[in-house]
């Protein structure tokens, strides 16, 4: 069985099309700080606990060996955004040839979702993008930061993306398995209060 997805491309061309996010409330204790050890088990608990409610399935068979050669390319970078010390989201990115640098994950655990670090991890993240080289010698200067996203996505992504100044460049419309998140578990999620 499959279902339509539409997917998405945005791309900002110059560092001046980011449009910084409001940043959550001081209190609130949230910070971004660069993965810079690589580790396979931390990327892949960041991935799985994301990606558990929106289908990304394409990493889940990944051997360590094939987590430690993907961590390990010049110009792949993982910034996680921490609320009081706990892992709420991450954004992982990309060198590719030409100057070009792709977000290929971006998203927060559902329990940190509407708290406005998103918009904060997004815009830091697509800052770190533009001045990516300035940590990577030998890598070109940033020409062209990119995303793609789709339908099967959270509800929110593309408008994130667009409030953050990416500009949409093409669609895609194909067909999607159907298929069950993949988890982290069965019932994962935010605990339903007696108000809800």
């Amino acid at each position: 069985m499959s279902h339509s997805v539409t997917t998405w491309h945005l791309e900002q061309t110059s560092p001046a099309d980011l449009a910084p996010a409001t940043e959550p409330p001081a209190e609130q204790g949230v910070r971004i700080v660069r993965s810079e050890t690589p580790s396979p088990e931390f990327s892949r608990f960041l991935y799985t606990a994301v990606g558990a409610d929106v289908l990304w399935t394409d990493r889940l068979g990944w051997s360590y060996a094939r987590w430690t050669e993907h961590l390990g390319r010049p110009g792949t970078e993982t910034w996680v955004a921490y609320e009081r010390g706990t892992p709420a989201g991450f954004i992982e990115l990309q060198a590719q040839p030409e100057g070009a640098v792709e977000i290929t994950y971006f998203g927060l655990l559902s329990a940190f979702r509407g708290r406005r670090i998103g918009g904060q991890l997004l815009t830091h993240g697509t800052a770190r993008a533009w001045d990516l080289a300035g940590r990577w010698p030998g890598l070109p200067e940033t020409k062209r930061v990119w995303v793609h996203t789709c339908s099967d996505d959270g509800p929110h992504a593309r408008a994130n993306y667009e409030r953050r100044g990416f500009r949409l460049y093409d669609t895609e419309v194909g067909e999607g398995p159907v298929a069950e998140t993949p988890g982290p578990w069965p019932g994962a999620g935010p605990v339903p209060t007696a108000a809800s």
